[in-house]
């Protein structure tokens, strides 16, 4: 197997840790190019946030090891909660309702297939 792996990280992506990770799943194992197309039509915010991470490790393993985008398997995809900070809501009669605030960091793990 082959030791070099290309490492992409990106931290305190707005949104919730838990609802990335059900993007994640969806391109963990896959190849480069099928996931970004794949996520280039999801509906859900995060989608964004892990296709562009995907990107930057695949300009990493480029730049690193000069592998080709064809070659790239996603080996991994590591969802985890980031720093959350509290806002409020105004309500009714001088009340307010906190709001948490979530963010997510995400750690893109790129391989290079042998055909």
């Amino acid at each position: 197997m082959n030791d070099q792996i290309a490492i992409a990280t990106s931290r305190r992506v707005p949104g919730s840790a838990q609802k990335a990770r059900l993007v994640a799943n969806l391109v963990r194992g896959e190849l480069v190019l099928d996931a970004i197309s794949r996520l280039r039509y999801l509906p859900h915010a995060a989608a964004v946030s892990i296709a562009k991470a995907i990107k930057s490790a695949s300009a990493n393993a480029e730049s690193q090891f000069g592998w080709s985008e064809d070659d790239m398997l996603v080996q991994s995809i590591l969802v985890d909660e980031g720093p959350s900070r509290m806002w409020r809501k105004f309500g009714a009669r001088g009340r307010y309702k906190p709001i948490k605030r979530r963010t997510a960091h995400i750690k893109v793990t790129l391989v290079q297939v042998k055909d």
